[in-house]
C-alpha cells in the first residue's frame, strides 16, 4: 500500500514538474464540431509542417509540451471544406488560452501571448480605418487633383501614426520572442539607421533567428543602394519581350528615376498622375524614368501601362515579389523609386508627389 501511495506521489510531482517547464495550449474553435482536428505547426522552408494534434471535444482542444529554449511562433491551423483557420501563439511555460474564429482570434494566458494581443487588437483597428480611408478616396470621383493630394497626406499621416504603434511594440519587446518576430516582419519597413539600435538589443540568442538574418541582409542590401552609392545594373524584358537594361537607359538621362509598381497596387496607381506630370514637365530638360514592374499577369501589366498613360520605357520578370530588380535595392513595398544621375550615383531615394517635383526643380 504504502509503496502504490508512493508512486503515486511521485506522479504527481512529475506532473507538477512538467507543468511549471511547459506549457499546455487550451481553445476553442468557432463553428468546430467533435471529433475535428486542430493542428500545431511551424514554419519550414516557407511552408508549415505539423508538429502536434488535437482533437476537438467538448467544444475545445488542449495540446501540452516543452517549448522551445527560446520561445518561437508557431501556427494553430483548423480546416474543413471551405473553412481555413490560422492563428499565431508563442510557445512559453503556462497556460496558453486561444479562441479561433472566422473574423478574429483571441490569445492570452502567458507574456509573450498578452502582448502580441494587444498588439493585434490595436493595430488591425488601425489599419481598418486607414483602409476604410483609402477606400473613400478611392471612391470619391468628385475630388480634384489638389483635395486628392490632401487626402492622400492624411492616409500616410493616419499610416504613420500606426507605423509609430509598431515601433513602441518592438522598443518594448525587443527582448522577447514577441518583439523579435515583430522586428523580423517590419523591420524593413523603417530607416535602417532606427532599427540597428533595436538590433543590437536583440539578445544573443536570438540573433540566429532567420527574420532576424534576413534583416541584416536587407540592411546590407539597402546600404550598397543608399544615396551617393553606384546604380545596381540589371536586364528585364519589356511588355513587347525585348530586354532591355537598365544601365543603357540611365546613360541616355541626366537623371532617370526608377520607378518600382506594379498594376495590382492601389496607392501606386494612386501616385502614378503625379509621375506622369513629372514626366510632363521635365523629360525635355533630361528627365527619364523606368518602370520596374512587380507584376506577374503580362496582360494586366499592359492594360495598367495604357490605362494610366504611362508612355516611358517599362520592363519586369513577371515574378512578382519575387522581382529580381526589387530585390537588388530592397524594395519591400511600392511605390518605391530610386533617383540616378547620369553619371550613374544614386541621388535620392522612394520620391513622391511634391517631393519628386521639388527635387527635380532643384537638380534641373
Amino acid at each position: 500500500m504504502k509503496k502504490w501511495m508512493f508512486l503515486a506521489a511521485g506522479c504527481l510531482a512529475l506532473a507538477a514538474c512538467q507543468e511549471k517547464t511547459g506549457y499546455t495550449l487550451e481553445g476553442t474553435v468557432a463553428g468546430a464540431q467533435e471529433g475535428d482536428w486542430v493542428y500545431l505547426q511551424v514554419v519550414q522552408d516557407g511552408g508549415l509542417v505539423k508538429q502536434d494534434s488535437a482533437m476537438v471535444k467538448q467544444g475545445g482542444f488542449m495540446m501540452a509540451g516543452q517549448p522551445d529554449s527560446i520561445p518561437s511562433p508557431r501556427y494553430v491551423t483548423y480546416q474543413k471544406e471551405e473553412v481555413r483557420l490560422t492563428a499565431k501563439v508563442f510557445l512559453e511555460k503556462g497556460t496558453i488560452r486561444l479562441s479561433m474564429g472566422e473574423e478574429k482570434n483571441h490569445v492570452s494566458g502567458t507574456p509573450c501571448n498578452d502582448a502580441y494581443q494587444q498588439f493585434m487588437d490595436k493595430f488591425v483597428a488601425a489599419n481598418q480605418e486607414v483602409n476604410a480611408f483609402y477606400q473613400q478616396i478611392k471612391a470619391d470621383t468628385t475630388l480634384t487633383a489638389e483635395a486628392r493630394a490632401e487626402k492622400m497626406k492624411e492616409l500616410e499621416r493616419m499610416d504613420s501614426l500606426s507605423m509609430e504603434m509598431v515601433m513602441r511594440t518592438m522598443e518594448t519587446n525587443i527582448t522577447n520572442a514577441m518583439g523579435v518576430d515583430l522586428f523580423s516582419m517590419y523591420a524593413s519597413s523603417f530607416p535602417a539607421e532606427k532599427m540597428t539600435p533595436l538590433l543590437e538589443r536583440i539578445p544573443a540568442d536570438y540573433q540566429a533567428h532567420p527574420g532576424v538574418q534576413k534583416v541584416k541582409e536587407y540592411f546590407e542590401t539597402i546600404a550598397k543602394t543608399a544615396v551617393g552609392q553606384p546604380f545596381i545594373d540589371f536586364t528585364m524584358a519589356s511588355p513587347e519581350g525585348t530586354d532591355l537594361r537598365l544601365g543603357e537607359l540611365i546613360a541616355k538621362n541626366k537623371l532617370t528615376l526608377i520607378d518600382f509598381w506594379a498594376s495590382w497596387c492601389g496607392p501606386c496607381r494612386m501616385e502614378m498622375p503625379n509621375v506622369v506630370a513629372a514626366y510632363a514637365a521635365y523629360s525635355a530638360k533630361g528627365f527619364g524614368i523606368v518602370g520596374v514592374s512587380l507584376d506577374n499577369n503580362a496582360e494586366a501589366w499592359k492594360k495598367a501601362i495604357k490605362d494610366l498613360n504611362i508612355t516611358w520605357p517599362q520592363m519586369s520578370d513577371l515574378k512578382g515579389w519575387q522581382c529580381e530588380g526589387a530585390r537588388l535595392y530592397g524594395v519591400r513595398a511600392i511605390p518605391a523609386t530610386v533617383l540616378v544621375n547620369q553619371e550613374g550615383v544614386i541621388v535620392a531615394r522612394d520620391l513622391r508627389g511634391e517631393a519628386l517635383a521639388a527635387k527635380l526643380a532643384e537638380l534641373l
